[in-house]
């Protein structure tokens, strides 16, 4: 395995996410050019304007920076799932997570209580889901992940048909609501990125450290144990760090699909199945990926928006059925 490119493929990636984070900084509709954005991150913001300093540092940045932690932490996780439960279709979606979380949210607007209200509510509708499926899938100790996606799917249907329920409810927050179930950025505050980047940056770091044992585990259970890899603490260990990362990014993004699924197979077609360099270019081009529908988002019928969520279904979905062609030969 050439391991000695991997750093300068990850380096190249890096440089390419954050070319297009500049770019997204400076797409909206106050403009702001490269002599801004240099003037205030190099230049001491001496020379730049009140308005672009606040539009940057206020509106773009955070913005920004919270598409690349939930671009980034998706595709991450998706990447993981598909490994440890040995299915090309697992994503941070189908175990029901997002269920929970819009669960949450949902009722959140039903009581009448504010974004960090919602965000709670939320992340703890994310982790009842994390715990009911971590309980229903194991089995002798070790996650089966059969009986994982059966559960995941099962639970994610009574607790969307429990939001359908609730939404029947909802009167002036109902546009709200639905703008947040299908995944909007537009609520990015720096103090939810000083919380929500550095996370996700930690548990990317740490999946990324496991790596090689996630090549192991890829060649079944029964011979990762054999080649002394403790599997179940594996297993259990990365789902649950996994999906709690899952849960907080969903709290402040809403749902954001197809990142997940998408990216993992658009890295293992470009740069093979080594999970050394398939977790951490998932999740720069996790992010790129996020970055450019968010952009696009904000930019299709300025000023108004439309979620983000929408726009990465509409890219991804013709992509994937392409992948798919290609890779089956048809």
């Amino acid at each position: 395995m050439k391991i000695r490119f991997y750093p300068v493929k990850i380096l190249f990636l890096f440089f390419l996410t954050t070319i297009i984070g500049c770019m997204s900084l400076l797409i909206g509709s106050v403009p702001v050019t490269f002599k801004d954005l240099y003037n205030l991150f190099l230049g001491g913001g001496q020379n730049a304007s009140e308005l672009v300093r606040q539009v940057i540092y206020e509106v773009r940045l955070p913005r920004v920076l919270l598409a690349i932690a939930v671009g980034g932490g998706l595709s991450v996780s998706g990447s993981v799932y598909q490994v440890i439960l040995i299915n090309p279709l697992a994503e941070p979606y189908i175990l029901g997570i997002s269920s929970g979380a819009a669960f949450g949210a949902v009722l959140s607007f039903l009581l009448g209580m504010g974004f960090l209200g919602t965000q709670v509510l939320s992340f703890c509708g994310a982790v009842s889901v994390i715990v009911l499926v971590f309980l229903l899938g194991k089995r002798f100790g070790e996650l089966e992940p059969n009986v994982m996606l059966l559960s995941g799917v099962m639970v994610g249907a009574f607790f969307s048909a429990s939001i359908l329920m609730m939404t029947t409810f909802l009167k002036d927050s109902l546009r709200n609501a639905v703008f947040w179930l299908m995944g909007q950025l537009s609520l990015a505050d720096p103090n939810s990125v000083a919380v929500i980047l550095p996370v996700t940056v930690i548990v990317s770091l740490i999946l990324s450290v496991n790596s090689q044992k996630f090549n192991v585990l890829a060649l079944g259970s029964e011979t990762a144990s054999h080649l002394g890899i403790n599997t179940p603490l594996l297993k259990n260990f990365t789902y649950i760090l996994t999906s709690i990362l899952v849960g907080m990014l969903v709290s402040v993004s809403g749902i954001i699909g197809f990142v997940g699924l998408l990216v993992p197979h658009i890295c293992r077609m470009i740069f093979g199945a080594d999970n050394r360099i398939i977790i951490p270019a998932s999740f720069f081009v996790g992010s790129a990926y996020l970055l450019i529908a968010d952009t696009l988002a904000r930019s299709i019928i300025a000023p108004a928006e439309v979620p983000v969520g929408a726009i990465t279904a509409f890219i991804g979905a013709p992509i994937f059925v392409y992948l798919l062609r290609k890779r089956f030969g048809r």
